[in-house]
């Protein structure tokens, strides 16, 4: 009986040995465990047999480039993250054009007078780095073009600020010397995407029961201190395409008084603008003679600021652009200004007329006129 109960010892043992070592291999520690057949079946047919849709073709990389340049829009092909894959970004079309940063270190020199503007060590401008990108080409050929240059800006901070924010961004400003705060302004507006001009307050016929404003370049025997003061506006602020006239009338009309004034312009890189206030003025003739970008307003929209007429001058414009192809205009930070420009622009793309910052404005004129733009 001992013998057949030690026999019985030694079994249960070896069982639960062989149980252990059963467990341990099993994965599943000794869960219970299900198994189940997996069927791959064929995918269902469409209703009356029609075979299934072949799978779309990748777009095509001429595609892409096709997009790229004739639509304007951005194609960035992705690296070894996703082989194969075409991203499009889409650019907003509500968002202000990027003008480059100013001050650009290449383009300025530091003197008394603050910083002036300067032609960089390779040859760059004020009048190219800072002007406003045209941007790609419209889908159809425009009827017409419009540059408007609106002046004045920068002494009144609620026009100025009212302009900023009202007026389309291919609408370029001119801001005069004599404002507060002129450089976070003028920086403001550009990044708006406004493309900016400095105004330079110079001599009228009935001066000085017509005073332009304190460092006023003159004509006659005080065209000597001319260049002192033109240094003290230069120095105002920075971001500036060019220069364009404060009145002005017997200063320009003296070419003898406007040379040394165009050479120093020249050598700062910077584009000339005449505001078309006077008729006798050689401002854009001199300036084109001494090899300087330079233009001169046909229109003045607000010489009579009222609503009705700076309509009219508006239709006008719309109609020398359809005539010419390209025209440029100049009005007043007026509030009725800014008020009637903005209404009559919202409008312009439904009857094909491209608004076009000032800067642009030169490469679609007829390349044998000097100043004009017809």
């Amino acid at each position: 009986m001992l013998a057949l109960g030690a026999c019985a010892c030694v079994g249960l043992t070896l069982a639960l040995l062989l149980l252990y070592v059963a467990i341990k291999r099993d994965p599943d520690g000794g869960e219970p465990v299900a198994t189940a057949m997996i069927e791959k079946r064929a995918a269902p047919q469409p209703a009356g047999g029609a075979a299934p849709a072949a799978p779309a073709e990748p777009r095509s990389q001429s595609t892409a480039r096709q997009l790229e340049s004739e639509s304007g829009v951005v194609v960035v092909r992705q690296g070894a993250e996703a082989p194969g894959a075409i991203v499009i970004t889409v650019p907003d079309s509500d968002a202000p054009a990027k003008l480059a940063p100013a001050p650009d270190s290449r383009l300025v020199e530091r003197t008394r007078f603050g910083t002036l503007p300067r032609i960089g060590p390779g040859g760059e401008t004020p009048a190219q780095i800072y002007a406003r990108p045209l941007g790609p080409p419209p889908a159809n050929k425009p009827a017409g073009r419009i540059a408007l240059l609106v002046g004045g800006l920068g002494i009144s901070q609620s026009s100025t600020s009212d302009a900023i924010a009202r007026l389309p961004g291919p609408v370029s400003f001119a801001f005069a010397p004599y404002g507060s705060e002129l450089e976070r302004t003028v920086q403001r507006a550009r990044g708006d995407g406004h493309e900016v001009f400095l105004q330079v307050p110079m001599e009228p016929f009935d001066y000085p029961d017509n005073d332009p404003g304190p460092h006023t370049l003159l004509a006659g025997p005080k065209a000597s201190e001319n260049a002192e003061k033109l240094s003290w506006v230069l120095g105002r602020f920075t971001g500036y395409v060019g220069i364009v006239n404060f009145l002005g009338g017997r200063l320009t009309a003296d070419e003898a008084a406007l040379t040394p004034l165009l050479r120093e312009i020249a050598g700062r890189g910077l584009m000339v603008i005449d505001d078309g206030s006077s008729a006798r003025s050689l401002l854009a003739a001199s300036a084109a003679r001494a090899q300087i970008p330079g233009l001169k307003v046909d229109r003045v929209i607000d010489s009579v600021p009222r609503a009705d007429a700076i309509d009219k001058e508006l239709e006008r414009l719309e109609a020398l652009a359809r005539e010419r192809g390209i025209v440029l205009a100049a009005a007043s930070a007026l509030p009725v200004s800014i008020d009637r420009i903005t209404r009559w622009s919202a409008g312009l793309e439904a009857k094909g007329i491209v608004l076009v910052p000032v800067s642009a404005a030169r490469g679609f004129r007829n390349p044998s006129s000097t100043g004009s733009l017809r």
